[in-house]
């Protein structure tokens, strides 16, 4: 009887572990200089928003399944990343229009966040409620006391976004080179 081979894991490890150190990179950037690299990054948004813009307006010609779904995404994604080129690479490309726009783009994202973080603690107290269990409740109160206190100082969290986009660049990096290490 021929003893065969475990079948070998198709994850391309060395792949984590690039992410991973790509990710530890930009964490650090983001602390050591947090303005150039965050302004940098949204303008990477605005590029990226225009491009998806485009191909979703593209892809209409191709498909015309859900067409106003993805014209309406197309026009959206075209304006947002036109809107944040723009304050980069326009009429006044000033270093003051730059961080206007990254602060912005900052408050937009601080809003989300806290939008977000108020409906998952509302989503974890329904869960509580319905047999989730205490813990499930806690967290439901965290995170919306989290989502009031980012909503209630935009400011203050889309000055620290790109700290602590950074700090958690560097712990998913990190989390990232175990991952393939043990992958290998």
């Amino acid at each position: 009887m021929a003893a065969t081979a475990a079948p070998k894991d198709s994850t391309k490890w060395w792949i984590i572990l690039v992410e991973g150190i790509l990710a530890i990179i930009l964490g650090l950037l983001l602390l050591v200089n947090p303005i150039k690299t965050a302004g940098a990054l949204v303008l990477a948004l605005g590029i990226y928003w225009i491009i998806i813009g485009i191909l979703d307006l593209v892809s209409l010609f191709r498909d015309r399944t859900a067409w106003g779904w993805k014209l309406f995404v197309g026009i959206i994604a075209l304006l947002a990343g036109g809107v944040i080129v723009s304050g980069f690479l326009g009429g006044g490309s000033d270093l003051a229009t730059m961080l206007g726009t990254t602060f912005a783009v900052g408050l937009a994202f601080a809003w989300v966040i806290g939008f977000m973080a108020i409906i998952y603690g509302i989503v974890a107290l329904i869960a509580a409620f319905r047999g989730g269990g205490w813990g499930a409740g806690v967290m439901g109160v965290i995170g919306i006391l989290f989502g009031l206190l980012i909503l209630g100082n935009t400011a203050i969290a889309a000055a620290s976004l790109p700290i602590a986009l950074g700090i958690l660049f560097i712990f998913g990096g990190i989390v990232l080179l175990v991952a393939a290490f043990r992958a290998r």
